[in-house]
C-alpha cells in the first residue's frame, strides 16, 4: 500500500501515521468476535511494526486469522478517520524496540512513563508483528 503523500488526504494519514502515538489494533478471536486492543506502532511507509507480550490473546488470534485492523483515533466531530487493513505475522527478523531507533524517539517518554527502560521494556515486549496494509479508509 503506498500513501500519495503528495495529496492533502495522503499527507494527513502519513502525519497520523508517523506522529500518532496509540492506534487500536483489531484481531478476530476463534469464535469469530474482533478483538480491540491499544498498541503502540512504528509506521516505516511500507508496514506497521507492533511489539506485544508474549502469550498473549492478540497473538493467538493473529496466528489463526491474520487478517487485522488498525484504526486510529477520530477528533472530537469523528473526522480525520484512519482505518487500514492488512495481514499481521510475527517478525522474527524485527530487531528488539531498544535496537530500533525510529521507535525509541517515539516512545521513549511513554517507556519511561510506565517505569520501565528501553532495555527492560524489550525484555517484555519481545514479540514483534510486522502489519502489511492492504487497504486504507480515510477521510
Amino acid at each position: 500500500m503506498v500513501i500519495d503523500q503528495g495529496t492533502e488526504k495522503g499527507a494527513r494519514v502519513a502525519a497520523r501515521l508517523r506522529d500518532e502515538l496509540v492506534a487500536w489494533l483489531v484481531t478476530v478471536a476463534a469464535d469469530g468476535t474482533p478483538v480491540p486492543t491499544p498498541v503502540w506502532f512504528l509506521w516505516d511507509g511500507e508496514t506497521i511494526l507492533v511489539y506485544s507480550q508474549p502469550d498473549k490473546p492478540k497473538l493467538r488470534h493473529i496466528e489463526t486469522n491474520p487478517r487485522v485492523s488498525l484504526a486510529m483515533r477520530t477528533d472530537e466531530d469523528g473526522d480525520a478517520l484512519v482505518v487500514i487493513t492488512g495481514e499481521a505475522a510475527v517478525d522474527e527478523s524485527a530487531p528488539p524496540p531498544d535496537q530500533l531507533p525510529a521507535y525509541l524517539e517515539k516512545y521513549r517518554h511513554g517507556i519511561a512513563r510506565l517505569g520501565s527502560d528501553p532495555e527492560r521494556f524489550a525484555g517484555s515486549y519481545s514479540i514483534a508483528v510486522r502489519i502489511r496494509p492492504t487497504r486504507l479508509r480515510a477521510w
